[in-house]
């Protein structure tokens, strides 16, 4: 799962970065289906923020490595 997580991760990065941020993984719980992410760069103080790990990143994960069930940013 974490293999898989890393893969999506890479695809969406460079959207990030673009934008002066990135994405960091810190912890997948294959139990619990939980990933945890910093946000980085101008993602972490941006506003959207929220919007970009809920519609971008979480969803993203969610359709395309099997048992994700939840992102969290730390």
């Amino acid at each position: 799962m974490k293999k898989n997580v890393e893969k999506v991760l890479n695809d969406i990065r460079p959207h990030l970065q673009a934008d002066g941020g990135d994405i960091e993984l810190v912890e997948v719980d294959e139990g619990k289906g939980v990933v945890k992410v910093r946000l980085k760069g101008a993602c972490a103080s941006c506003p959207m923020s929220q919007v970009t790990l809920g519609e971008g990143v979480a969803r993203a994960l969610k359709d395309k490595v099997k048992g994700v069930k939840d992102v969290v940013a730390i």
